[in-house]
């Protein structure tokens, strides 16, 4: 695997400090002036995105590179958060290819990974090889889901139709006579009201707009839950760990500089299980999965660091209603295995901004 750029330097004894892509980010619009916190701010847009992940920020740079005006609402302050995919396959570097982007993109930080392993016990199979890949590039890049979101809104900000609001919660839809018309949402300096021609559901697996649209959500079921957490990388670890499969067990691996991020897959709702056979025994499955990492499970010093991912995989009987659009996992919730979310939300080629710039033309 070849690495690219200083990945890790900007943490600090595996804390984390302020990530590069944070200090060039592009310019938020939440540094609004204070209204009294019981007054509704209002705006007016013609598209208004709900969430600020890969499907809301892909498509609001695509809608905004097509000329429509479009308001990106997003809850927290950043993008820097734990529960990000940092794979982009191929395809997705394609569609970056295709946007003009890909060079820039590719100047980030960011390793290669060029085959994927699977350490089953002692052995190891080689599982891919993505070198004979029909792509201008054979490999995926590995990139913290933060730096990718901000190389994207830096870029989408050059385009004056585009808006970012940070700190910005959406909490309810605006109807009008049965239509969707925009949504209220919660800031620091008070209630926001967003008028748009449509609105775009992309708040994720618990969207709060798909609940408030009364969209009829079918829950496929799944069987497993992730454990996420991170011990120290050393030197001599292996450059790419990956998936570890034992008996009954399984992990995935995830270099980021100076740590691993680690994915440790458990069967659903058995968290509670493990928590009352205590840590020690929780370190001890860790260290069984992936031996390597035996030395420094202690790490794992308290149950608060370790987060769960409840897993869902779900889909909506429709995606719409007037004046609304779900898309990611808003729509329809995927397996994390593979990284198979941030791509299928990131590759929306041309036709669907066209399609939507059509269609919010028509209702203006």
């Amino acid at each position: 695997m070849t690495h690219f750029g200083d990945k890790g330097a900007w943490r600090k004894n595996g804390s984390p400090g302020t990530p590069p892509g944070l200090l060039g980010r592009p310019r938020m619009l939440n540094e609004l002036k204070v209204h009294p916190r019981n007054i509704p701010m209002n705006d007016r847009t013609t598209c208004c995105i709900a969430g600020g992940g890969p499907a809301g920020v892909m498509l609001g740079f695509l809608l905004a590179r097509a000329g429509v005006e479009v308001t990106v609402l997003e809850k927290h302050k950043d993008f820097f958060r734990d529960f990000r995919g940092d794979t982009i396959h191929p395809s997705t570097l394609e569609v970056m290819h295709e946007l003009g982007l890909l060079e820039d993109l590719l100047r980030q930080p960011h390793d290669e990974l060029r085959g994927i392993e699977g350490h089953f016990g002692d052995r190891v199979v080689h599982l891919a090889d993505l070198t004979h890949l029909p792509t201008r590039c054979k490999f995926i890049a590995i990139m913290p889901q933060w730096d990718f979101l901000n190389f994207l809104s830096r870029h989408a900000e050059k385009f004056p139709q585009f808006r970012l609001r940070m700190e910005t919660e959406v909490t309810d839809l605006l109807l009008e006579n049965g239509r969707v018309a925009g949504v209220k949402a919660h800031t620091p300096e008070g209630t926001l009201e967003v008028r748009a021609d449509l609105v775009v559901a992309a708040d994720g697996r618990s969207s709060t707009v798909r609940e408030r649209s009364g969209l009829e959500l079918i829950d496929l079921g799944t069987p497993i839950d992730v454990l996420w957490f991170r011990v120290t990388k050393k030197a001599g670890d292996p450059p790419q760990a990956l998936g570890f499969v034992g008996a009954g067990q399984f992990m995935v691996l995830i270099n980021r500089g100076d740590y691993w991020q680690c994915a440790y897959v458990i069967r659903k709702g058995s968290l509670e299980e493990r928590q009352q056979r205590g840590l020690p025994a929780f370190r001890e499955e860790v260290a069984r999965c992936a031996p390597f990492l035996a030395d420094r499970t202690g790490e794992i010093a308290q149950w608060d660091d370790v987060k769960l991912l409840s897993v869902k995989v779900n889909h909506l009987r429709k995606w719409y209603r007037e004046g609304l659009l779900c898309i990611g996992d808003a729509a329809h919730a995927m397996s994390p295995v593979g990284g198979v979310g941030i791509n299928s939300r990131s590759r929306m080629r041309s036709p669907r901004p066209t399609c939507l710039r059509q269609n919010c033309s028509r209702a203006r």
